[in-house]
């Protein structure tokens, strides 16, 4: 372990802090992001969130198995995949005090009127950052194991933010975001997390966008994600036609999903493997099929049909093509509908997705729980992950066989899970619907 240069590590800080916050901090942003990582008396493996804004950090650092030193393990998951053999920490100088003393001030035992005085205003929080270099991921968990408390401080969120940009560096950031004129990470107006903030915390990647790959967009190459996630993201803006949530994040490797509101993010998770089964060919087409259906019409210009059998690596020699554009286009219509383009190159192959099924949800404000607690009613939900019995508000879940989807502007939980399941039916416990704000 090391401590970076007083030069460079004032420069990079000074990078992150105008990343993250523009020109100008105000107070009562600064003030609600500055959180540590706490567990909810009344459901000890759920992190709880006390103010709107910093669930862009806590809703990716949530895992169903998760208690104190397997949020390390989160966090250090985080940062590894930030970072590429070169791993920063984040941490405050603790020469203005004894350490203990600041940790402990730091925690709320000392105070009476917010932050402690040496740091109560963001300048001051700023000048006292310092970083640690590592090479070694291990370290990093290590590091975290031995100084717990830190990540419970009341600086905790933050310091563990700073740490993520730092180890994903600036340079970085700004390579994975497709804007040139950057907005600040947090929004200066409301404090939410950016979409770009969201994306590195579950990808280790800055990207702007949500959907798969690159996409052209009026000749501006838009980047999304470059891989399947290790966790997904589904939200309601793909309801309302804001954005395009790629397949990538739809099917992560696990089955856990951060479900987004217009205002806040929370946490979708299931014991049942099957729901994020490997891509199938059937998966691919669509998909494929897709990025040259940016509007989600469901079909597509018959002109770019050799376009898309290319990207599948399908026959796509020129009569071919035209033998195929008149038999999936008979009424020349100059459309191919998505339908009949599976029909003829992809029947119907065995669905692994299982028709029934369990889904838990978290919400970290606790005011969005019932009696304010970050709880799950009288369901329980048996994780046999470690040692830990797992306690959410749960669903039972029934996919239809039917495509069409009961639309419900009403019930704003249902239209995000039908943007990943659209044939989907579920039944809360008696506890209700669970709150996505």
């Amino acid at each position: 372990m090391a401590e970076t240069l007083p030069s460079a590590l004032e420069q990079e800080l000074l990078g992150i802090k105008q990343l993250l916050w523009g020109d100008d901090i105000k107070p009562d942003i600064f003030k609600r992001w500055s959180q540590g990582f706490h567990f909810s008396a009344s459901e000890p493996t759920a992190l709880e969130q006390s103010e709107g804004g910093p669930c862009a950090v806590i809703a990716p650092a949530v895992t169903p198995e998760m208690q104190h030193h397997l949020l390390v393990n989160a966090l250090g998951e985080i940062l590894e995949q930030c970072g590429d053999r070169k791993y920063y920490v984040v941490y405050l100088n603790s020469d203005l005090n004894d350490a203990s003393d600041l940790v402990s001030d730091l925690n709320g035992d000392n105070l009476e009127n917010g932050l402690p005085p040496e740091l109560e205003s963001p300048c001051k929080f700023h000048e006292t950052l310092r970083i640690h270099h590592f090479h070694d991921p291990e370290e990093v968990r290590k590091y975290y194991l031995d100084n717990t408390p830190l990540l419970k401080s009341q600086f905790g969120i933050l310091l563990f933010l700073y740490s993520v940009i730092a180890t994903r560096g600036l340079e970085g950031v700004h390579s994975d975001n497709s804007n040139d004129t950057m907005e600040p990470l947090i929004d200066d107006t409301y404090g939410y997390g950016s979409q770009s903030l969201i994306n590195l915390m579950i990808t280790g990647r800055a990207t702007t966008y949500v959907w798969d790959h690159e996409q052209d967009v009026g000749g501006l190459k838009l980047k999304g994600l470059e891989k399947q996630s290790q966790i997904g993201f589904i939200t309601t803006m793909e309801h309302l036609r804001y954005c395009t949530v790629g397949s990538f994040y739809k099917n992560p490797m696990h089955p856990v999903w951060v479900l987004a509101s217009d205002t806040h993010l929370t946490v979708l998770f299931s014991v049942e493997r099957r729901l994020v089964s490997p891509e199938t060919k059937t998966d691919q087409a669509k998909r494929v099929f897709r990025n040259f259906d940016p509007e989600g019409n469901n079909f597509i210009s018959s002109a770019l049909l050799q376009d898309v059998l290319r990207s599948l690596d399908l026959v796509s020699e020129e009569a071919y093509v035209d033998i195929m554009r008149r038999k999936l286009d008979p009424e020349n219509l100059g459309i191919i509908l998505l339908s009949s383009f599976m029909d003829e190159f992809f029947p119907k192959e065995e669905n692994p997705m299982p028709d029934l099924f369990s889904l838990a949800h978290y919400n970290g404000l606790a005011q969005s729980n019932l009696d304010g607690q970050v709880v799950a009613g009288a369901a329980v939900v048996e994780m046999h992950i470690s040692m830990f019995q797992i306690r959410y508000r749960l669903g039972e879940c029934v996919l239809l066989e039917s495509d069409l989807r009961a639309v419900s502007e009403s019930n704003p939980m249902l239209t995000v899970l039908q943007t990943k399941w659209p044939n989907i039916e579920i039944r809360w416990n008696e506890a209700g619907t669970p709150s996505l704000n």
